[in-house]
């Protein structure tokens, strides 16, 4: 489900994963796997590059930035965690504007 406004979540969701286009400032939520997200998202235009993956816990709203997509050692983040501070504050911003 791609979101493009603020969303409210149901009150009983307790673990979400999201894909974030952090040059659209849009998101993709509640897939299986954080690459079927990002597959929604590219299927609307997104391009790989600006699609970052993440976890988010509604209750506690708490964002976990882990995802396998995340991997882009070309570009410094050589591990499954956002390990740039630019791309992570962009992932946070959007995560806390359209769901949390």
């Amino acid at each position: 489900m791609i979101i493009k406004i603020k969303t409210e979540l149901p009150k009983d969701v307790t673990f979400i994963k999201v894909v974030v286009d952090i040059e659209k400032e849009i998101l993709s939520m509640d897939c299986e796997f954080h690459i079927d997200c990002a597959e929604e998202l590219k299927k609307s235009g997104s391009k790989f590059k600006d699609l970052w993956g993440a976890n988010i816990y509604p209750i506690e709203k708490q964002i976990e930035y882990t995802s396998m997509i995340n991997i882009r050692p070309k570009i410094g983040n050589r591990s499954m965690e956002i390990q740039i501070d630019e791309i992570k504050k962009k992932v946070k911003k959007i995560i806390t504007e359209l769901l949390l």
